[in-house]
């Protein structure tokens, strides 16, 4: 794990990016809550192989599952000097699969990745739907299958959520108020 300036200022970019993108434009309706509660872990990795990655992934992995939900609900692995390029990054989401395999918690824990170049299969990489999955570091998001069945459970329309993400984030690109690479709540001032 990394304990360095870098490490920590990718952490406070990362909780920015939650706080204003993620929470701000309602991209989650499931992340205040675990957030204003304490239960997000942020944890930075100074992995710079893949292999190193994989090792902190099995670590942060091991403990989410040992830990109870009410004490952290999810994980937000931050690595901003492994996998900067996409490609890379998105084949490095199978070794997850095979982590989670491999320690038995496949079914219990999802990997999401975010990542700063994000883009889904067939888009083309200026479209702001992308900007779902962009983050300002690389990152892997841990989250326990449990939470996800709860939240949509309580959600009116879990299903819907995507699309009306991608349809906020165009309407806002296209008013010039989005700009993937800096992406900020519409409400949320700039600040340094």
């Amino acid at each position: 794990m990394m304990a360095s300036d870098q490490g920590s200022l990718a952490l406070r970019d990362t909780r920015r990016w939650v706080e204003r993108v993620v929470i701000g434009l309602e991209l989650c309706p499931f992340a205040a809550e675990p957030l204003r509660d304490g239960r997000v872990r942020f944890a930075a990795s100074a992995a710079s192989s893949a292999e190193d990655l994989a090792n902190d992934l099995a670590e942060e992995l091991a403990r989410i599952d040992r830990t109870p939900t009410r004490e952290l609900e999810t994980t937000l692995l931050v690595h901003p000097d492994a996998l900067s390029d996409f490609d890379d990054f998105n084949a490095f989401l199978d070794v997850g699969d095979l982590l989670l395999e491999k320690l038995g918690l496949l079914g219990e824990i999802q990997i999401v990745g975010f990542h700063p170049a994000y883009r889904f299969a067939g888009a083309d990489p200026d479209d702001p739907a992308n900007a779902t999955n962009r983050s300002p570091h690389a990152m892997l998001h841990l989250l326990r299958e449990e939470s996800i069945a709860r939240a949509t459970r309580l959600h009116p329309d879990p299903d819907g959520i995507p699309a009306r993400n991608v349809a906020r984030l165009r309407a806002l690109d296209a008013l010039g108020r989005v700009q993937v690479e800096k992406l900020e709540s519409p409400s949320s001032p700039e600040r340094s």
